[in-house]
């Protein structure tokens, strides 16, 4: 197959990229319901955050790591301007008439310091998860995929807990921030297996649909050279 690297976005580069974003968005309205899956609690973003990490896998491994680095910012701004917007809305006085300003408030009233840890927690996990899998990719000739995937999600994962939970939950006991931080990964990587058959067959029709297979050698792993397509 013929190893592409366009410089032009097809349309379904361009629907997993908006639906990268939405899964970002939501998992951050999301999180602000504790769920109890087999009586771990959890907050709720792990339903959907995690198909972050499967798209992000599909995108590396069919476009290359320099269009996933631009997909990673495209989600962290976005992030942040729902961030924001919800916060002006929450400041803004609410109508004397309406009843549902405190549920409202509850939802998009995030903290500066758990706003911080989740964009930052975001923009590390998403960028290890991207390169650990292309340097794979290269190092393995482009077999193994769903290895790849998996150990690259572990990497990112970690990473990702390992910012979030500590600056989120500042002055937590440090047992209770390792049980979460483990209970969230497993989560999520049993998550990823469970779809890891739906995951790799995308891949390989996407690689026939998109006529692309691209393998990042002698490129640039900066993350912040975003124009760098």
């Amino acid at each position: 197959m013929e190893n592409r690297n366009k410089s032009t976005f097809s349309v379904t580069f361009l629907w997993l990229s908006v639906l990268f974003c939405v899964c970002l968005v939501a998992s951050n309205l999301f999180a602000t319901k504790v769920i109890s899956v087999f009586g771990i609690n959890l907050p709720g973003a792990v339903v959907i955050f995690p198909i972050s990490y499967i798209l992000n896998d599909c995108i590396v491994e069919v476009w290359g790591y320099r269009k996933a680095r631009l997909v990673i910012w495209m989600g962290f701004a976005m992030n942040f301007f729902v961030i924001l917007a919800g916060q002006i809305v929450v400041w803004l006085p609410a109508a004397s008439f309406w009843e549902g300003a405190p549920h409202f408030d509850f939802m998009f009233n995030m903290a500066p310091r758990v706003a911080f840890a989740s964009l930052l927690a975001f923009l590390v996990g998403s960028t290890l998860n991207s390169l650990v899998l292309s340097k794979m990719k290269i190092a393995d000739e482009g077999r193994r995929f769903g290895f790849r995937a998996i150990l690259s999600s572990v990497a990112g994962e970690f990473a990702d807990s390992l910012i979030f939970i500590p600056i989120a939950f500042i002055g937590t006991p440090a047992k209770a921030l390792l049980a979460m931080m483990l209970a969230q990964v497993t989560f999520k990587l049993c998550y990823e297996l469970l779809i890891l058959p739906v995951t790799t067959a995308v891949v390989r029709k996407l690689k026939v649909s998109e006529q692309t297979d691209v393998y990042d050698n002698g490129i640039s792993y900066n993350p912040f050279k975003i124009g760098d397509l």
